[in-house]
């Protein structure tokens, strides 16, 4: 289950930084079209990230609290909205 998640969260972070690299790249399209900015070099166009492997454990850790509290009796009764007879909340 652990390892599932893992994969999962780092195709998150794969997907966000993609997303941020496709933006960037947009963005250096229009610029070049319009004769702003200034020309890289080849080996400055290449994106190199690395994430811990303790980061991605601290957001495994995260998701699982997140998850268990949503899953407990408490938080149904608070999402139901749930009350008594005098109108106040169970």
């Amino acid at each position: 289950m652990s390892d599932k998640l893992r994969d999962q969260i780092n195709e998150l972070i794969r997907d966000e930084i993609q997303e941020v690299i496709n933006d960037y790249v947009d963005a250096q399209e229009e610029t070049q079209k319009a004769g702003l900015g200034f020309v890289e070099k080849e080996d400055e166009k290449e994106l190199k990230v690395n994430v811990r492997k303790s980061e991605v454990d601290k957001l495994i850790k995260e998701y699982k609290k997140i998850k268990k509290k949503e899953r407990s009796n408490l938080n149904k009764i608070k999402n139901l909205g749930l009350v008594d007879k005098n109108g106040n909340p169970l």
